[in-house]
């Protein structure tokens, strides 16, 4: 029998890393859980993200601005703050928190159609 692994989602790199980090932790036939770490990183100017899964969202330290398309201003988001986002709906990070780790738990799904 594997006995599973325990780890910590808010271990602080060594470094601050000059990139994001996008680290899977786990995936099923329908959906795909991961760690995102941002260090003042946010999406390029003119860009938008927009998937075909839904995405769920929650952001466990640090700080970050959400933007959806159409809105005028992003929304600030803290510790704590979740958001579920679904599939196709254009959305960007306009700022993370700078000289500091903001880590994200997402779970990216297939929607369950209601009808």
């Amino acid at each position: 029998m594997m006995v599973p692994e325990i780890f910590n989602l808010l271990t602080p790199f060594k470094t601050l890393p000059a990139e994001e980090v996008f680290e899977e932790l786990f995936c099923g036939s329908s959906f795909r859980v991961e760690r995102i770490v941002s260090s003042g990183q946010a999406t390029s100017d003119g860009e938008w993200y927009d998937q075909r899964q839904a995405e769920w969202v929650v952001l466990l330290s640090g700080s970050a601005v959400l933007r959806f398309e159409g809105e005028t201003e992003g929304r600030a988001l803290i510790p704590g703050d979740a958001v579920n986002i679904p599939a196709f709906c254009r959305h960007r990070v306009e700022a993370t928190a700078e000289n500091r780790e903001s880590v994200w738990l997402a779970i990216h799904y297939e929607p369950v159609e209601n009808g």
